[in-house]
């Protein structure tokens, strides 16, 4: 291979990225963007909501609350999982947006709590594909030193769907309301799955064509201590994520008094931070393995690094001084970016290519229990004191110990290998 008339250096060729690779990644990006966009919505939309059904903080805390009870459940259940790695993942993911779109779109007619409550957990099923979806294709289609930047840039669309979806959440619905942008959205997702029909990889799952003895279970997973690890470090991690998608909006409306435009401003640029930091620590850490470092050394720093400094967080509702409150806030932002790249590829490269999915959807089904826990405490705490402050304590403690257990409950970051059907821990 040769470039500008020169030979390539092996190190050049190994780093080289495919037409292929770039065209589905492109794709896996645009379908994480539609994901976080979906499920974030409610959160913008949130004060005029509760508004218009005049429902309670503890009510309100339920619908943030309702998306994560279906989504972890069928990750939890293995259902998920067990879809991407026993049928055509490609497929499973398609039918799983074209569901999801769906309950949003229906969203923006519901005229009820109930109503609204049922959709989220229809919204929650259709996403509960995603993730073990693109680990399976990502652990089949892209080698360990491009994972990190590839994982990196469906991280940066989950952030950059909250980024918009805030911004322009804020500004529109200032102008039209919040059904138009729901039933907008809605459709729009959809589209997707033209091109993905297109260019999507085309085969049978790795899994399918195996003997089912040879197909780690949810059990031979279990017994690893990486994978609870895993879970308890991602758990740590999304409460503090889903403490700030699903009630940051409402803290810079309620307490800092922002109008929503302001509010829209500011908390669209807290998460296009931790998107841009997130790509560029992806390419970092990539660069980092090929250059000879270990998976090990390169994802632990990356992670334990960014959770710890994400505790600056806590001063945000401590500081009166508003630019120095957004300042904290950016700059927990950018800690968190450090992170995030890291954790799926650091299941990815454990779990190999016949248990990604399982690892994957069990792994993050427990991790977004988060989302259940972090929408409701917030909740509580704000009803019953008034103020912000213990909710972004309990965010800040929680980041930190995820720090701890990917750090040091974490094994070496190597594919297991699993002793199939066996009753002794592998580790």
């Amino acid at each position: 291979m040769c470039y500008g008339g020169s030979v390539a250096t092996p190190l050049a060729v190994r780093a080289a990225w495919s037409a292929r690779e770039w065209r589905i990644l492109a794709l896996l990006v645009t379908c994480s963007f539609v994901c976080l966009l979906d499920r974030t919505n409610l959160s913008v939309g949130a004060t005029d909501i509760q508004r218009d059904l005049r429902l309670t903080n503890y009510q309100l805390g339920w619908l943030l609350s309702a998306f994560f009870l279906s989504y972890a459940s069928f990750q939890l259940l293995s259902i998920a999982g067990w879809l991407a790695d026993r049928f055509n993942v490609c497929w499973v993911l398609g039918a799983g947006l074209l569901l999801w779109s769906a309950a949003t779109l229906g969203t923006g007619g519901a005229r009820t709590f109930a109503a609204i409550f049922g959709l989220r957990l229809l919204l929650g099923i259709g996403e509960s594909v995603a993730y073990p979806a693109y680990s399976r294709i990502l652990v089949n289609h892209f080698p360990e030193h491009h994972r990190g930047f590839a994982n990196a840039l469906i991280d940066a669309a989950t952030k950059a769907g909250p980024a918009l979806g805030t911004l322009l959440g804020g500004l529109l619905m200032l102008r039209y309301g919040w059904r138009p942008f729901f039933i907008v959205l809605g459709a729009a997702g959809m589209i997707w799955l033209l091109p993905w029909y297109r260019w999507m990889p085309r085969g049978e799952s790795v899994a399918a064509r195996k003997d089912p003895a040879e197909v780690p279970s949810v059990a031979d997973i279990l017994r690893q201590r990486s994978a609870w690890c895993t879970a308890l470090g991602q758990f740590c991690s999304n409460y503090f994520w889903y403490f700030l998608i699903t009630w940051l909006p409402g803290y810079l409306e309620k307490e800092r008094h922002f109008p929503k435009d302001k509010m829209a401003f500011f908390g669209s640029f807290a998460f296009f931070l931790i998107g841009v930091v997130s790509v560029t620590c992806g390419w970092l850490s990539d660069r980092w393995i090929l250059h000879g470092a270990t998976p090990t050394l390169v994802r632990k720093t990356f992670a334990g690094t960014g959770l710890a400094l994400s505790t600056v967080i806590l001063p945000v509702a401590m500081v009166h001084d508003e630019r120095t409150a957004m300042a904290l806030l950016f700059l927990a932002s950018v800690a968190f970016g450090i992170y995030t790249p890291t954790m799926f590829a650091i299941t990815q490269t454990l779990a190999g290519p016949l248990a990604a999915g399982k690892w994957t959807g069990l792994q993050n089904g427990f991790a977004n229990l988060a989302g259940v826990a972090a929408p409701l405490v917030t909740g509580w705490v704000v009803e019953s004191t008034g103020r912000f402050y213990l909710a972004f304590l309990v965010a800040a403690v929680i980041a930190l110990a995820g720090a701890g257990f990917l750090v040091l409950g974490v094994g070496r970051i190597e594919q297991v290998k699993f002793r199939l059907h066996a009753s002794v821990p592998t580790e």
